[in-house]
């Protein structure tokens, strides 16, 4: 990886770096537009003492739930426990600290974070848990509660196209949560279906722009479905 050329040719590259007690931010929403390959090289290196920010953590078994089996995160700030066993028994003997957080809020925190905005007011949560503790102002007659923004040592990011500066797209809803978390990691790494010559796609179609990306790698992907309805024969 040299100049502008953010390509790299590992996920052991595309994750050097990362140390045990870091923060991760993961893009992705249920099993929907999640960076696979680079959750499971965190698997596979070990790295411990985690705080991950992300809408929920994956499934048993895929997604962000394989870091629960070894208990390498040490706090989850998410939005919701989500359709994982092992997340929910974790949360409720004690072993793993929960951040639950509204999840407009939650991309508003990483949103903020990737612009320098260090904290900011909403009304969502005042009244409830949530705004415990939390600075309340007023605003033509409404309150609102202060709410930090978040950053991370890493951010972890799946698009479906890139050119070799980071110049990234995201296909429908696999977008979700990546755009923000993408601007939210002092490293960010991007692990993409397809990476492209510069000037091959739109400027008007890009949503990340390479700036905010500092290592790109083009994986191949599984793209399990969370919960499969299909209608009786």
């Amino acid at each position: 990886m040299s100049g502008f050329n953010k390509v790299v040719n590992s996920y052991e590259d595309a994750l050097e770096g990362l140390q045990d007690g870091m923060t991760v931010i993961a893009g992705g929403f249920g099993l929907c537009g999640i960076a696979e390959n680079l959750i499971a090289e965190i698997k596979r290196k070990g790295t411990k003492e985690l705080t991950i920010v992300s809408n929920n953590c994956g499934v048993d078994g895929f997604g962000l739930g394989v870091l629960l089996e070894d208990r390498q995160i040490k706090k989850m700030v998410s939005s919701y426990v989500g359709e994982n066993q092992m997340f929910m028994d974790q949360l409720l003997d004690g072993s793993l600290e929960v951040e639950l957080t509204p999840q407009g809020t939650l991309a508003e925190k990483m949103r903020a974070g990737g612009a320098g905005i260090p904290a900011f007011f909403t009304a969502t949560g005042y009244g409830t848990a949530v705004g415990e503790g939390k600075e309340v102002k007023q605003f033509h007659g409404r309150n609102y509660i202060l709410e930090e923004s978040i950053t991370g040592d890493f951010a972890i990011i799946k698009a479906w196209k890139a050119d070799r500066y980071g110049n990234a797209i995201y296909r429908d809803t696999a977008m979700n949560f990546n755009p923000m978390a993408a601007t939210a990691g002092k490293i960010t790494v991007m692990e993409v279906e397809e990476i492209v010559e510069p000037g091959e796609l739109e400027p008007c179609n890009i949503h990340t722009p390479g700036i905010y990306v500092d290592r790109l790698i083009q994986g191949t992907f599984e793209k399990r479905i969370e919960q499969r309805t299909l209608r009786a024969v």
